[in-house]
């Protein structure tokens, strides 16, 4: 038994892991190849938001199959500050909200974590008001919270934001959301799971209309209707919530992350690699593995919920453009690019979704390759072969792209930027090491001493 996420004698380790993350480096000698069978961890972003979906629930939820993370630790934290009680054996996580003893969610933790403000319905649905701080998280572009507001008015609530804080309340003695019709501008996952939570205990029927439709939403809506909640259509652009007066205790397993298992899918194709997947769930990965067929790389399932990818003996280019799903993920954009980079010829990489999530581009120049960004778009030259440099993950899944490259790259590649990593990829460097890379987390102090000097400028100096 691991024990409790959070209590008041863990803030000095939590401290600690946290400095010890983003003071250390991962050390890569590119060039050697792939094999064996990796794990697939559960879902990022399913896990961050089915705990907020736990508030939702006056008994216990048993959560299984939860991958081992910055951010969920960070959420756990959340959840514990609002009085919910946690605890964690291996990758299952026991959440106890009968009791939330405050509807304010702490500021410092909400401004580093923006899955966590979706808590802000399963809150107001509970309590009837809400406190919650705007959210953080990783510099990719604006991610804006007016769908949640607008919809949460639309439900009955008065929401104010000032000073950096969202104020939400149920007016009436009920305290109760009303069911309502809500068409969303955009199909924003964040605000299609919020608003589905809120409406699974709203006095009505609740249809949310040109919502989310990704994997995602589909399991936040398993876990509520496990609990007893009435969701008909996730998956779908038109979501139907019946409200209930109470959710139920529940035992529920999260589905296989689709964006870790595209990622090493990535690494296997620049690798020139043969090696096993599971458990993934293939339909999740459609978009993907059709980019990756057109790029010569051939993916065939191996049983059930399993995957081997083959040795790809030329890369052929293509061309991507980003869009909410079943598009093809922007969340796979950057790892793409590691891969395009060393594609036989010119590809063009569209990012629709996010305008600032192209900074990858210029650090993997570093490592050789011939990549034009103008705004939203990158035109990509592939090259024969990469070269191992120091280069910086600025957001997530930057920091994986590096982590491909430097899988291919002539030489050792240093890579910074591991507290970005660590938010979604459950020991990413551990599972490349079972595969066979040569790969190795050192101390920032460790690889500085190598190079005689700090490797590259601080996070905090880049604009």
């Amino acid at each position: 038994m691991e024990g409790s996420l959070i209590n008041p004698s863990s803030g000095l380790t939590d401290v600690k892991t946290s400095l010890e993350a983003d003071s250390s480096v991962l050390q890569i000698w590119g060039g050697h190849s792939l094999q064996g069978h990796v794990e697939i961890s559960g879902a990022k972003n399913s896990a961050l938001v089915i705990m907020a979906g736990a508030l939702l629930c006056s008994g216990d939820c048993h959560i299984r199959n939860v991958p081992k993370l910055a951010d969920v630790k960070k959420m756990g934290q959340v959840l514990s500050a609002l009085g919910v009680r946690l605890e964690q054996n291996g990758d299952t996580l026991d959440i106890d909200a009968r009791e939330i003893t405050t509807s304010k969610a702490p500021y410092e933790l909400v401004t580093q974590l923006r899955a966590s403000f979706f808590a802000i319905g399963p809150i107001l649905a509970r309590l009837g008001v809400a406190q919650m701080p705007l959210p953080g998280g990783c510099a990719i572009g604006a991610r804006p919270v007016d769908l949640h507001v607008r919809g949460l008015q639309a439900m009955g609530a008065e929401v104010q934001i000032e000073h950096g804080i969202c104020n939400a309340y149920v007016p009436g003695s009920g305290g109760r959301l009303q069911g309502a019709k809500i068409y969303l501008d955009s199909p924003s996952v964040g605000a299609t799971e919020t608003l589905m939570m809120a409406a699974t205990l709203a006095d009505g029927e609740t249809i949310l209309e040109n919502a989310a439709r990704e994997p995602e939403v589909v399991d936040l809506a398993n876990f509520c209707i496990a609990m007893g909640a009435k969701i008909e259509g996730a998956g779908t652009s038109t979501i139907t919530i019946q409200g209930v007066l109470k959710l139920h205790s529940v035992d529920y397993s999260i589905i296989p992350d689709r964006i870790e298992a595209g990622t090493f899918l990535i690494a296997g194709a620049i690798t020139r690699s043969e090696f096993i997947l599971s458990p993934v769930i293939p339909d999740h990965l459609t978009p993907v593995i059709a980019k990756l067929r057109e790029m010569g790389v051939r993916i065939v399932e191996d049983g059930h919920n399993c995957l081997r990818i083959l040795k790809t003996e030329k890369l052929l280019p293509a061309d991507i453009e980003t869009l909410p799903h079943p598009g093809f993920p922007t969340d796979m954009q950057a790892p793409f690019m590691s891969l395009l980079a060393m594609a036989d010829g010119d590809s063009l990489i569209n990012e629709s979704v996010f305008e600032n999530r192209l900074r990858h581009a210029s650090e993997l120049n570093r490592l050789g390759a011939d990549i034009r960004v103008k705004r939203n778009t990158a035109f990509v030259r592939g090259v024969q072969m990469l070269s191992g440099a120091p280069v910086l993950g600025t957001d997530l899944r930057a920091s994986a792209a590096l982590v491909v490259a430097g899988l291919a790259a002539e030489g050792k590649t240093t890579v910074q930027g591991l507290q970005f990593l660590d938010r979604g990829y459950d020991r990413m460097d551990l599972k490349l090491q079972q595969l066979g890379a040569k790969i190795l987390r050192v101390t920032q102090v460790e690889a500085d001493a190598e190079y005689g000097l700090s490797l590259l400028p601080s996070e905090a100096s880049i604009s």
